[in-house]
């Protein structure tokens, strides 16, 4: 039995071109982390979330907070600065530049006029109380 297949120059040229020359794909995992999001651990207590973000290569200037009742916005924008320099070439290029934000929900609404914002070493550290519930007021009927 025969086994045909077509010749295509391009293609075989195509692939002597790169023959040897390392290719890197970045996995699923990455790719689902990138470029959008960052890590973040939220936690809470009867009085309040904390939440820790890892926004390492940010500028505490680029970091904005945004929240509206339990919704709780957190976006950067990440700068590149170029060094290269001249005669060099880019082997791997893996850290990401541009905009990055992670919008959740919590389970009770947030004071932000008590809320804090720290960042410190690559990390973001908030700390939001819960707004205080206004008990239920009973009526009397008359």
């Amino acid at each position: 039995m025969f086994n045909i297949t077509r010749f295509n120059p391009l293609e075989e040229a195509f692939e002597n071109v790169f023959r040897g020359v390392p290719v890197w794909l970045p996995s699923p995992e990455m790719r689902a982390l990138a470029p959008t999001q960052f890590r973040m651990d939220v936690t809470e207590n009867d009085k309040e979330y904390v939440v820790l973000a890892e926004m390492p290569g940010v500028k505490k200037e680029e970091i904005s907070v945004t929240i509206d009742g339990n919704e709780v916005t957190v976006s950067a924008e990440v700068k590149h600065e170029k060094d290269i320099k001249d005669g060099e070439t880019v082997l791997r290029a893996e850290r990401y530049y541009g905009k990055i934000q992670r919008v959740f929900t919590l389970g009770q609404e947030v004071d932000e006029k008590t809320a804090q914002a720290k960042y410190d070493d690559g990390v973001l550290e908030l700390k939001l109380p819960k707004k205080t519930v206004a008990a239920a007021k009973r009526l009397a009927v008359h």
